[in-house]
C-alpha cells in the first residue's frame, strides 16, 4: 500500500541503543489510499444505499476499514515516531496520550450529534422512519442514567458509533509495543501476533453494552495487528518487500479467487462456493480480523504498492499540459487532502452517511439518486478536508499584508 522505499540493509526502528524510524515526513501514497478509504467508507455507511453493492468489501473478503487502519498505523509511526526517537518514551508516550485524547472525544460528540439529529428526525411528522431504533439508539434513551456513564466509560458502544473506540484502544497499545521494540523488534512482534491469536479464540474482547453478553464489534485486539503492521512497515522494523512478478502473481490470485466467494449474488446461486463459504466463516470474520481478511488485505496493498511505483511515482500524471492531465492533478490534489484530513473526514462522513439515507428516503433510492446524493456527500467530505486543513495551518499567525499605498 504505502511502504518506505529504504534497502533491505536499513536498520530497523526503535531498537534500544539506536531508535531510528525509517520515515520522518508524510508519504504521499499514504495520504492517497487512506482518502480513497474515506470516500468508500462513507458510500458503506448510507443505509440500503445502492452504491454500496460496487465497493470494494462485496468482491473479497477485506474492505477499506483495513485500508483506514493499516494507513492509520503508517501515519502514527510518522507523527509519533520522531518523538519517541528525539524525546524518549515518557514524551512519546504523553503524545500518543494526547491524540487518544482527541479522538476519545471526537467519538463522544460525534454519538450526541447523530443521536440528537436522529431525535429531531424521528419526531418530525413529515418522515416516517424510526431513525432513533434504526441504529438502536432506544436502550440509550430508556435509561440515559445508566448508559451515558457507559458511554463515557465505553462499555456502551453501539456498532454504528465502535470504529473510534477501537482506534484509541490500539494507539493506547502503541507506548507498550514501542518499549518491546526497543528491547527487540522480535518481541514487539510476538507481542503483537499473540493477542490476535488470543482475540482469535474469544480470549481477549471489550463489553460493549451492560445489559447482554455482546461484545465491540471491531475487537481491537484483532486489527491491532493491521494496525502495527502498518506501523511497522513505515518506521522500518520490517523491510519493503521486493517487486518480484512471482510474488505479484501469487497475490493477484489471493485477489482473484475470494470474488467469487465474497460476491454475494454469486455464491448464493452456485451452491459449492456456498458451502466453501460457509466453511470459511470463522477465517474470515470482520469483528476479531479473521486470518483469510489479513492475507486478502495484504495481497490488495502488495499489488497497489507494486503498482503505484517507487515512492508513488505513478500516481502523478506526465509532463502532458493537455486537459486530461490537468484534471487527475487536480484530482489527485484532492483525494491527497481528504487523506491528510482523515480525523476530521471520517467524523463527518458518519454523520453525513445518516442525512445522506434521510435524503434517499425522501427522494427515492433510485439509482440516478442515489448516485447524486452520494456525489453530493463526497464534495461536502472534500469540503470538510479543505476547511479542516486551512484551520490547521493557523492562518492567522502568518503575518498580515502590507496596506497598498
Amino acid at each position: 500500500m504505502t511502504l518506505s522505499d529504504t534497502s533491505p540493509s536499513a536498520p530497523p526502528g526503535f531498537r534500544a541503543a539506536d531508535a531510528r524510524p525509517v520515515a520522518t515526513v508524510r508519504d504521499p501514497r499514504l495520504d492517497f489510499f487512506r482518502g480513497i478509504a474515506m470516500l468508500i467508507i462513507l458510500i458503506a455507511h448510507v443505509p440500503a444505499n445502492w452504491m454500496n453493492q460496487w465497493i470494494p468489501a462485496r468482491f473479497g473478503f477485506s474492505d477499506a476499514t483495513e485500508i483506514f487502519v493499516f494507513c492509520s498505523g503508517m501515519a502514527s509511526a510518522i507523527a509519533f515516531g520522531q518523538v519517541f526517537r528525539e524525546r524518549g518514551w515518557t514524551m512519546g508516550t504523553a503524545r500518543v496520550a494526547f491524540r487518544c485524547w482527541q479522538v476519545y472525544w471526537a467519538h463522544v460528540c460525534l454519538f450526541f450529534a447523530i443521536a440528537a439529529t436522529m431525535v429531531v428526525l424521528t419526531a418530525s411528522d413529515t418522515l416516517l422512519r424510526d431513525y432513533v431504533g434504526q441504529l438502536n439508539l432506544y436502550p440509550f434513551f430508556n435509561d440515559p442514567a445508566t448508559n451515558l456513564v457507559g458511554l463515557l466509560t465505553l462499555t456502551y458502544v453501539p456498532n454504528y458509533f465502535d470504529i473510534l473506540p477501537m482506534y484509541l484502544v490500539v494507539l493506547a497499545m502503541l507506548p507498550a509495543v514501542v518499549a518491546l521494540a526497543r528491547v527487540r523488534v522480535a518481541a514487539a512482534a510476538i507481542a503483537v501476533v499473540t493477542v490476535w491469536i488470543l482475540a482469535q479464540m474469544d480470549l481477549f474482547a471489550l463489553p460493549a453494552e451492560p445489559w447482554s453478553d455482546r461484545e465491540w464489534f471491531f475487537n481491537p485486539f484483532g486489527w491491532q495487528l493491521v494496525f502495527f503492521t502498518g506501523f511497522a512497515l513505515m518506521a522500518g522494523w520490517l523491510p519493503a518487500p521486493p517487486v518480484d512478478r512471482r510474488l505479484v502473481m501469487f497475490a493477484a490470485t489471493i485477489v482473484v479467487v475470494s470474488v467469487p466467494l465474497a460476491h454475494g449474488p454469486t455464491y448464493r446461486e452456485v451452491a459449492l462456493l456456498s458451502e466453501v463459504r460457509g466453511a470459511l466463516v470463522p477465517l474470515i470474520g470482520k469483528s476479531d480480523l479473521g486470518p483469510l481478511r489479513y492475507v486478502h488485505f495484504l495481497a490488495l496493498a502488495y499489488l497497489a504498492w507494486v503498482a503505484v511505483g517507487p515512492r508513488g511515482a505513478r500516481l502523478a500524471p506526465s509532463d502532458s499540459d493537455g486537459p486530461g492531465s490537468r484534471a487527475w492533478r487536480t484530482g489527485l490534489a484532492v483525494i491527497l487532502k481528504v487523506g491528510q484530513q482523515s480525523l476530521a473526514v471520517f467524523i463527518a462522513s458518519m454523520y453525513l452517511a445518516r442525512l445522506m439515507g434521510v435524503a434517499l428516503d425522501v427522494t427515492g433510492r433510485t439509482p440516478l439518486n442515489a448516485v447524486l446524493i452520494n456525489l453530493a456527500g463526497m464534495a461536502l467530505l472534500v469540503a470538510v478536508a479543505y476547511g479542516a486543513g486551512w484551520f490547521k495551518s493557523a492562518p492567522w499567525r502568518r503575518p498580515a499584508r502590507s496596506a497598498a499605498p
